[in-house]
């Protein structure tokens, strides 16, 4: 791991943002641009094999082709590395109020229609890859990593793999090996929407294979019996954005999160 003062490429390290399953991104700043902070993400010694260089040169080749407000920005890439917007307002599991979990649920949904509007699904939607940015006119969630996402025009018989997909948010199709659709990000947000308003996914199976049968065979839990401050109506939305067949759901992600915030208001 690099330490702050430590230089790399053309930048210097300023501290340690965080660290994931494959790599650490550090607060950086370039040489030619002292008080313009960057985020860098390098892949660790261990990750750097050719299938995990490919995902993160696929992560910045995806998101570089998006100008979203709500999509992180990604500016420059090399061999296992990447920079991009500096995030620095926490994960959107750390708002405390409803009303704002809400307003970042409406701007991520915005950001994926716009994505499926460009034949992109990210595919791998979940409170992690939500991320908020500490901007001082009020909540901007920013949906991040790219490194699962599938192009509908440029990945013609490619497929993903179980491998990639996060088993609590990940739509059958997914499962099942099936092409990714914009109705793919939706049920992933229906799933995400439910964490952030009751604390737990719709499903919480904890072997992965009973996860899996969850998705693929099992009706939504009906939550207002659960929670009884949630409106019958929640799970009617709910049994929509979770279909197991990807043409019944809604057709946009923004309807989906209208639906549940008029709802919970």
């Amino acid at each position: 791991m690099l330490v702050p003062g430590d230089r790399f490429e053309s930048y210097v390290v300023d501290a340690v943002l965080g660290h994931g399953g494959y790599a650490t991104v550090y607060r950086v700043h370039d040489t030619a641009a002292p008080h313009t902070p960057t985020a860098l993400k390098i892949l660790d010694e261990r990750h750097q094999h050719q299938d995990q260089i490919a995902r993160l040169r696929r992560e910045f080749e995806l998101a570089h082709r998006l100008d979203h407000r709500h999509i992180v920005k990604v500016f420059e890439r090399g061999r296992g590395w990447l920079t991009m917007e500096v995030v620095d307002g926490g994960g959107v599991a750390a708002l405390a109020e409803m009303h704002a979990r809400l307003t970042a649920l409406g701007q991520i949904a915005d950001a994926l229609d716009y994505t499926h509007n460009r034949a992109i699904v990210h595919c791998d939607v979940k409170p992690a890859n939500i991320r908020m940015s500490s901007d001082t006119d009020g909540v901007r969630a920013v949906l991040i990593d790219f490194g699962s996402a599938h192009s509908l025009t440029d990945d013609i018989g490619r497929r993903p793999t179980r491998a990639e997909v996060s088993l609590p948010y990940a739509a059958p199709e997914l499962i099942s090996g099936y092409a990714p659709t914009s109705a793919t990000d939706e049920y992933a947000l229906a799933c995400t929407a439910v964490e952030l308003i009751t604390g737990s996914p719709p499903f919480t199976d904890d072997n992965s294979m009973d996860l899996i049968r969850a998705h693929l065979h099992r009706r939504p839990p009906r939550l207002s019996r659960e929670y009884p401050w949630l409106p019958r109506v929640f799970d009617s939305i709910l049994t929509k954005a979770l279909a197991k067949e990807p043409a019944e759901r809604y057709p946009s992600c923004r309807e989906l999160i209208s639906l549940i915030t008029r709802a919970l208001h």
